[in-house]
């Protein structure tokens, strides 16, 4: 079982990173939010990893933190049809904590506008979760504590709403991200929306 890559970033896309780990190059797959935090191509960069087991292939899947890889792994083991495409594809649309909380407050709309899933899903993510003994429980104990930020809450909304409105989930999560760098004077999602929109359509 392959747990970490410890090397150098030799290159990355939103859903993909090679890591050269002494003159081996492995493609990994990443969701969005590891992408935000990978280094420069050429620095040096540990990356969790989760190896997935196919017939035809073994594919590494990675995650710049524990909690990320966790709640990939709790997915794609506890949810039935939920594969490491969709798994990916919570990551890539929602924060751990964000997700979490939709989880323990039965947020299934919200859940629902993440790409890929759609309301059936989503529903199943939220039952069997909540079923699994001892899952929401601890995230709803935790929830005081590791609650979302409002400026991650915010983004998130932000990002649901672009989704919603047929904007692709990578060009949604980079204008908002963007924007909440940049912008710090936005404080609702609303302006988070229409400023990203504009961005979007001006094609920076």
């Amino acid at each position: 079982m392959i747990t970490f890559l410890d090397g150098t970033l030799a290159s990355a896309l939103p859903t993909q990173a090679i890591i050269d780990v002494h003159g081996v190059g492995y493609e990994v797959f990443i969701p969005l939010s590891s992408y935000d935090r990978l280094p420069p191509p050429g620095q040096a960069v540990r990356i969790l990893t989760h190896l997935h087991v196919r017939e035809d292939a073994h594919v590494l899947y990675g995650f710049m933190t524990s909690a990320e890889r966790d709640l990939f792994r709790l997915l794609v083991n506890s949810v039935s049809g939920i594969g490491p495409k969709l798994g990916l594809a919570v990551l890539s649309g929602m924060s751990v904590n964000n997700f979490k909380a939709a989880v323990v407050n039965g947020d299934v709309a919200s859940l629902a506008k993440i790409s890929g899933l759609g309301k059936k899903t989503a529903e199943r993510i939220v039952l069997e979760l909540k079923d699994k003994l001892g899952v929401a429980a601890a995230w709803e104990a935790a929830s005081a504590q590791h609650a979302p930020t409002a400026e991650e809450s915010q983004a998130n909304e932000a990002v649901l709403a672009l989704i919603a409105l047929g904007y692709k989930q990578i060009d949604a999560h980079k204008a908002v991200r963007d924007l909440q760098e940049k912008e710090r004077g936005v404080t609702t999602a609303e302006e988070l929306v229409k400023l990203a929109l504009k961005r979007i359509a001006a094609g920076r």
